[in-house]
């Protein structure tokens, strides 16, 4: 089982989409621009600050995992 959840997240580590995360609005001031540069810099921003709370959420429930299973080990050993 571990095995299978390592390989998996492994998986979704190093494969990749290409994600586009602009509102209708930025796009269309940010595709009239002849250099795409700025585009792809305010699009890697976007694509940045979204993932941001998903890191914090997964972590914040890695540590409420980790608490719980070690006050469960303390309790069988005790």
């Amino acid at each position: 089982m571990k095995n299978r959840l390592f390989f998996g997240l492994i998986i979704l580590v190093f494969t990749t989409q290409s994600v586009d995360a602009q509102c209708a609005m930025c796009r269309a001031v940010l595709e009239s621009e002849a250099d795409n540069s700025m585009a792809k810099g305010i699009n890697d921003g976007i694509v940045y600050l979204m993932a941001i709370p998903y890191i914090l959420v997964g972590a914040v429930f890695f540590a409420v995992y980790r608490q719980l299973k070690l006050s469960k080990k303390k309790s069988l050993q005790s």
